[in-house]
């Protein structure tokens, strides 16, 4: 397995805004968003992702993204893009076009909607592997792309040279500790157990909800890494109520509307998906009210 510098630490799947109508995406409010994540210190932005509705992105509009979101992170922060694409072909033009625009790697997917076996995936990293130096971020949420990599996968997958890192989104701890088993780099994607992977030995985080509470998601894992636990489960219990909510409704919408009620103005996601309604949006702040007892000067949870 080739040797690349090590990702770690808090990865933001950055959110993608939309214009009043839905129709066009608002790239201002785009480059201002990745501002405020490197400044709250996040250290991986990645766009394209699932929190940033790539499934309903335009081709066009995620080469886009890909290009002006590359150019304005400017090594302030490591740079993420995920390429995945029904097709293996496709796959390798988006890689090649994201590692083009300073892409550090990428995040894949396995082929998805009526897949195939896992030998058809296996020569789908195969194959994209040998098209790209980019280093690999294998992304796995089997509830959306019908595909599970467990750990036995996994470890044939880090036999392709650029394949280092997995993005698990099961929100099984077990799951996670079985990976961790592995050589890989395993980034936890489920957001109820961020606090408890980290804990696991996860070297970072995947995760949406960091677009409405960044900080906080950062001195999280500070405080892990620095071993003051005790704190660290103070602040954890301060941001869980928002993750359970968030992972047991519509997810984006649930972030984007998280993201809106802490000033953070997303707007809302791009149609079909619907805001929440007023009762969903009065369970959500009862959700993030702890958030206000986290005294961020200090790095204490009230």
């Amino acid at each position: 397995m080739a040797q690349f510098e090590i990702l770690s630490g808090v990865c933001v799947p950055v959110c993608t805004p939309f214009d009043p109508s839905g129709e066009t995406v608002d790239e201002t409010k785009f480059l201002d968003h990745i501002d405020v994540m490197i400044d709250a210190g996040v250290d991986i932005i990645l766009v394209c992702g699932g929190t940033g509705e790539f499934a309903y992105l335009r081709p066009e509009e995620k080469r886009r993204m890909t290009e002006i979101a590359g150019k304005h992170v400017e090594g302030r922060a490591r740079y993420l893009v995920q390429t995945s694409a029904i097709n293996t072909a496709d796959t390798i033009e988006n890689t090649k076009h994201a590692e083009d625009n300073g892409a550090d790697a990428v995040m894949v997917l396995p082929p998805y909607f009526e897949g195939p076996d896992l030998e058809g995936v296996y020569y789908h990293y195969e194959y994209l592997a040998e098209s790209t130096r980019a280093p690999i971020m294998v992304y796995n949420i089997p509830a959306a792309s019908g595909i599970d990599i467990d750990a036995n996968f996994f470890s044939r997958l880090l036999e392709i040279d650029n394949v280092q890192y997995i993005k698990d989104s099961t929100g099984d701890l077990i799951r996670i500790q079985e990976l961790l088993a592995t050589d890989g780099k395993v980034f936890n994607g489920g957001d109820p157990i961020t606090f408890q992977a980290l804990l696991a030995g996860c070297p970072g985080y995947v995760w949406g909800a960091v677009n409405f509470l960044p900080q906080e998601a950062v001195m999280l894992f500070d405080l892990v890494q620095r071993g003051d636990l005790k704190q660290a489960n103070s602040l954890w219990q301060k941001i869980l109520p928002s993750q359970l909510f968030i992972w047991t409704h519509v997810y984006n919408a649930s972030v984007k509307a998280a993201a809106n009620l802490r000033n953070f103005a997303l707007g809302d996601c791009r149609k079909p998906l619907q805001p929440l309604n007023e009762e969903l949006t009065a369970e959500l702040k009862t959700a993030l009210a702890p958030l206000d007892q986290v005294n961020l000067d200090t790095q204490t949870a009230a």
